[in-house]
């Protein structure tokens, strides 16, 4: 690759980028299905027809959306997982990441929250594939733990979206509460005492014969 196209091509990646930090600006306060596309490139100040060069419609540029929000998050826990610290260690890590992860990333998390139910169906199937995947990989982890022996995988993958199911409620309460330190200090406090009864029960769980 030349100088010029390199160029060229850093531009058009910034550009995508300006659109995707632009949608996900007017997204903070409404849903997708109620975006203009004029409305996203005047944030950017390009054409409508420019936009074409980089998305073919709002909802792919929703769907990137979706992949810029799972990526980190994902990488993140996966980490934690991956530690050899006891259960309380992992759930008090777990639930710090994902009070970081919210404080950081608060608009990807409003972007998700509205659109895991929205109008968009590209958007809405994209969400459940990112959490079925993010499912799928908690599973893998729990089959190959001591606890997990003897375990019907139904049983497995059922643990897997409980765990999912959770962090996305304490996420929620955690927009919710609006960075008010009090409100998220409790949220935590109950998160880390609700994922410990679900330990304690996976420790006493039989699958059915």
């Amino acid at each position: 690759m030349n100088h010029t196209a390199g160029v060229r091509q850093a531009q058009k990646q910034q550009t995508r980028q300006s659109l995707l930090d632009a949608g996900l600006h007017l997204l903070e306060h409404q849903s997708l299905s109620s975006v203009g596309l004029r409305e996203v490139t005047r944030e950017v100040g390009i054409t409508p027809s420019a936009f074409y060069r980089h998305f073919r419609d709002l909802p792919e540029l929703g769907v990137a959306l979706v992949d810029e929000s799972f990526g980190s998050l994902r990488a993140l826990l996966r980490a934690i997982r991956a530690e050899q610290s006891g259960t309380d260690e992992v759930i008090d890590r777990t639930v710090d990441v994902i009070v970081q992860y919210v404080h950081e990333n608060r608009a990807h998390f409003r972007f998700l929250a509205r659109e895991r139910h929205g109008g968009v169906q590209p958007v809405r199937d994209a969400i459940a594939v990112r959490f079925r995947q993010f499912a799928e990989d908690l599973a893998g982890d729990l089959a190959l733990q001591p606890a997990s022996e003897g375990w019907d995988p139904a049983d497995v993958r059922m643990l897997a979206d409980l765990y999912v199911d959770h962090a996305v409620h304490v996420a929620a309460a955690l927009l919710e509460a609006d960075g008010d330190p009090g409100a998220e200090r409790r949220i935590a406090d109950t998160a880390r005492r609700q994922l410990r009864l679900i330990s304690l029960g996976r420790l006493h769980w039989r699958s059915a014969q």
